[in-house]
């Protein structure tokens, strides 16, 4: 199928007012009934970002100077979402465990793949405008390489698994380099390898659980698994980290993902499972942190009413402007 005219990034939040629902905007900081007042930063006003996760809605937001201008909401879809990723363009590609789908800023769904029966997606990144990357859980897990204009995969290559019966916990977060490179991390198989577009490992190092990865500018690879998030250098060693236990006022029951920001911060998420448990309204827990070099933190996220974002996997910030989409995996730009 052809790829409908892709719309520009949102340009201002006064052009998408009229697509939005009533109830995306916040209120005044005074009439919100959530404990923010008491955390660290500036709340929902603390940075500009793109906001998904894994829950039993599939639903994302898109937050500017602390207020929605912009959501997404598939009641009759099916999966969780793992992993979001809003292009320069506008477009929004989203990996919700079932399918693959690219969103256009007025709702309208550019692009769909639909996992195979028996597989699951959590995983994607746009190689410029016209090719998607996903890692595919299944027996056999795959790297895959789509063209969404016509369908076509042009590129796919097996992953090792642990447990190639046991789909869900095989794989999740997958991040290309700018050496064009991708970084898998292998959940079940206790490790983050990487691998180059003819599928060879190019590197490897062990790792407890890992679900996320985000490879950065020094060339060094944020790794967030069970206990904590580690900075670990391409010899192996850890330069940085940061464990559930070092910030004791602000619980934190599962990491998924962590970012880097450009100041050198780093933000971590705090996944609550609806699936294994009753949210405390009366005492929520937070969604995200922000946290310095010298792991002080400096912004608390806890949003459960007014609005509800609801629990937190992936978070994109947009207080400078970037193209996630410019990357290159072999002929593939």
């Amino acid at each position: 199928m052809k790829t409908p005219l892709i719309l520009p990034l949102l340009a201002s939040a006064l052009s998408l007012t009229s697509s939005l629902r009533a109830d995306a905007t916040i209120p005044p900081a005074a009439s919100q009934q959530s404990p923010a007042a008491a955390l660290p930063g500036k709340d929902l006003a603390q940075h500009d970002f793109l906001y998904a996760g894994e829950s039993k809605d599939r639903k994302a937001f898109i937050i500017k100077q602390g207020k929605i201008v912009w959501s997404w909401d598939d009641p009759a879809g099916k999966g969780e979402i793992s992993d979001a990723v809003l292009l320069s363009n506008g477009n929004l590609l989203l990996a919700h465990q079932f399918a693959v789908k690219l969103i256009a800023p007025d709702q309208k769904v550019l692009w769909n793949f639909d996992a195979p029966p028996g597989s699951e997606i959590h995983t994607a990144q746009a190689i410029g405008t016209g090719h998607v990357l996903f890692v595919q859980c299944g027996n056999p897990a795959l790297v895959k390489v789509v063209n969404i204009s016509t369908g076509e995969t042009k590129k796919q290559f097996e992953l090792p698994v642990g447990n190639p019966k046991s789909v869900h916990g095989q794989l999740r977060h997958a991040r290309l380099t700018a050496a064009g490179t991708l970084l898998v991390a292998h959940m079940d198989a206790g490790k983050i390898s990487e691998y180059n577009a003819d599928g060879k490992e190019v590197w490897t190092t062990s790792s407890s659980g890992p679900w996320g990865v985000e490879p950065l500018k020094s060339g060094n690879v944020l790794i967030t698994e069970k206990t904590g998030v580690r900075e670990v250098s391409r010899d192996g060693k850890t330069v940085w980290s940061f464990a559930k236990t070092d910030a004791p006022d602000y619980p934190m029951t599962s990491l998924q993902l962590a970012w880097r920001l450009p100041n050198g911060n780093t933000v971590l998420n705090n996944w609550f499972n609806q699936w294994s448990g009753k949210l405390d309204r009366a005492n929520p827990p937070i969604q995200a942190i922000e946290v310095t070099p010298d792991k002080k933190v400096v912004w608390a996220l806890r949003s459960w009413e007014n609005p509800d974002l609801g629990p937190a996997t992936t978070l994109q910030f947009l207080d400078e402007s970037s193209a996630p989409e410019k990357v290159s995996f072999g002929e593939f730009k």
